[in-house]
């Protein structure tokens, strides 16, 4: 039977029967063993591993349940293979519980993603959204009980009436006829919370518009800050966008209508957030699945560019343009001329007969 060829995190040995017969213990000092410690666990060889390895499988084949030493010739990888090191020393272990702590914070550190700032902003404006929407509709439901008439209840409107309530001087909405002057004040503050509310929103949107161009420059030159930030949000992170798929990023946002596809209840949908972007959402419905995989393309590059800290490239948001000019141009090349009854005409030179 084949030797075995066992690694550990303090050293490389080789079993024969239980027995080891050879072996190579690695230094003590911290420093060198979370060298090897990194070394393993990126998928390489120690130079422990790597001598004793080769020149053992030059005389002799080797079997090993570490797949590292595949790369060997000579050593052949069996999963269900045994042999058994010796215990680490317990001088060691100390050191050793020391060690995993240390990479632990390392490995932290270093999956933390700057992003993450980004995806709580967009999160707290969709929050601040839906708060807007309530403190809005109680406002001006409120105020309808004692006023003859009120303004539509959208954001200009309903945000003059909240300032309105805050300095009621010469305002018929400040004074609330035959009620306590307590429940005006509660109104007042109510229209304070909008404002408040509504400050705090802007301020948030103006911070991701003027943080993301520093973090995401291309994603941002490509979508536009806001629509890059929610993009960013809804993919997880800068990190994780980078490593998905174009057709992914396609129909970022639209999961419902993609598992609902899934369910055989709804067609594919064919774009997600994308469709926020303003050559979207203004192109024809039928070149609008086109104009998203183009986008999503772009977007996939961008991501991936981002990540890497590169600067502006410009040919992306130009070879985008071309493509969506190339689509439209597609488009009206197709649409032909119809007659009166709605049939299409034939194409020029085309024969009339039959």
């Amino acid at each position: 039977m084949p030797r075995t060829l066992v690694s550990t995190w303090y050293g490389v040995y080789l079993v024969d029967a239980g027995d080891v017969v050879r072996s190579t213990e690695y230094p003590r000092d911290l420093e060198s063993l979370r060298a090897r410690l990194r070394m393993r666990r990126s998928g390489n060889l120690t130079p422990e591993e790597e001598t004793i390895s080769r020149e053992s499988a030059a005389s002799e084949p080797l079997v090993t349940r570490d797949r590292r030493f595949a790369i060997v010739p000579g050593v052949t990888f069996h999963g269900s293979v045994g042999g058994k090191a010796p215990a680490a020393p317990a001088a060691l272990r100390s050191r050793w519980r020391e060690l995993l702590l240390d990479e632990a914070e390392e490995s932290l550190r270093a999956a933390w993603d700057p992003s993450i700032h980004v995806e709580e902003a967009v999160r707290a404006m969709g929050d601040l959204d839906s708060t807007l929407n309530l403190l809005g509709e109680r406002l001006t439901s409120w105020v309808s009980r004692d006023a003859p008439v009120v303004d539509e209840p959208d954001e200009g409107s309903v945000r003059s009436l909240a300032r309105r309530l805050v300095d009621p001087a010469g305002s018929p909405e400040g004074v609330l006829p035959g009620a306590d002057a307590e429940l005006a004040h509660a109104r007042r503050e109510l229209a304070g919370l909008y404002l408040a509310t509504l400050t705090a929103r802007t301020e948030v949107e103006e911070a991701v518009t003027g943080a993301l161009p520093k973090r995401a420059p291309n994603l941002s030159a490509l979508l536009g800050p806001l629509l890059a930030a929610k993009m960013l949000a809804q993919a997880g992170g800068l990190a994780r966008m980078a490593r998905m798929p174009a057709s992914t990023i396609q129909v970022l946002g639209a999961e419902r209508a993609f598992f609902e596809h899934l369910r055989g209840r709804a067609p594919p949908p064919r774009h997600g957030l994308l469709f926020l972007h303003a050559d979207l959402h203004s192109a024809p419905r039928k070149a609008r699945g086109k104009l998203a995989r183009a986008l999503a393309g772009k977007v996939s590059i961008a991501a991936r560019l981002d990540l890497q800290g590169s600067p502006i490239r410009p040919e992306l948001a130009d070879a985008f343009r071309a493509r969506r000019d190339a689509i439209r141009a597609m488009g009206k090349s197709k649409s032909g001329v119809r007659n009166r009854s709605g049939s299409r005409l034939p194409l020029d030179g085309a024969p009339l007969d039959g």
